[in-house]
């Protein structure tokens, strides 16, 4: 698929606020610092559109880029930030479900793994939580060129292990480098293949 157009529309903390309508919305979550906004710049060919931060737990907003006029790709909070207050995250939190289980618009939910670390409890819980509500979502383990293959094969055999444990079927897995632009074809195609398909 070719981006020929990706435009910021609307951010919000209430899901009642998205756009209306029935484009379908594809959205991007993970840990704070996971590489998300780099990953969004990088599929959208953007380099501004969604601010990227040194600074983790910078996107605590649901924000809407309409894509080609067609499509919505969604950039959602991070989670699990640890130097938030209990109420921010607490609220954070409530944004996250609210979006995730109310929006009929979401088609799918990318959930974004950094490939350097083990797998880590409050990704496989939060991905529990998406199964347990039937909420379709795949993996992108990103910054796959800070790594060595060998490292990276490793890393990888080690997740899609420890997943299989309460998974009987793994949802599907990107790799990318934002980078170096790598999993961009993968990712655009397959979100291309599920618009095809509705």
């Amino acid at each position: 698929m070719e981006i020929k157009s990706a435009e910021f529309v609307i951010s919000n903390t209430d899901v009642e606020k998205c756009p209306e309508g029935n484009k379908p919305e594809y959205a991007f979550i993970g840990r704070s610092n996971v590489g998300k906004s780099s990953l969004i710049n990088m599929l959208t060919n953007k380099k501004g559109l969604a601010m990227t931060s040194q600074t983790p737990g910078k996107t605590l907003l649901i924000n809407h880029f309409l894509i080609n006029d067609e499509w919505y790709l969604v950039d959602l909070p991070g989670y699990g930030f640890a130097q938030r207050g209990k109420e921010n995250r607490e609220q954070l939190k409530r944004i996250i479900e609210n979006y995730v289980l109310d929006r009929e618009q979401l088609t799918n939910l990318f959930v974004l793994l950094d490939c350097r670390h083990e797998a880590q409890k409050i990704d496989l819980e939060f991905m529990e939580w998406l199964g347990e509500s039937g909420v379709p979502f795949s993996i992108i383990f990103t910054k796959i060129d800070k790594i060595s293959k060998g490292r990276l094969k490793e890393n990888l055999k080690a997740y899609t292990d420890k997943l299989q444990e309460t998974w009987e079927e793994l949802p599907p897995i990107f790799l990318s480098s934002s980078e170096k632009k790598e999993g961009r074809e993968e990712i655009l195609d397959y979100i291309g293949q599920i618009n095809s398909d509705l």
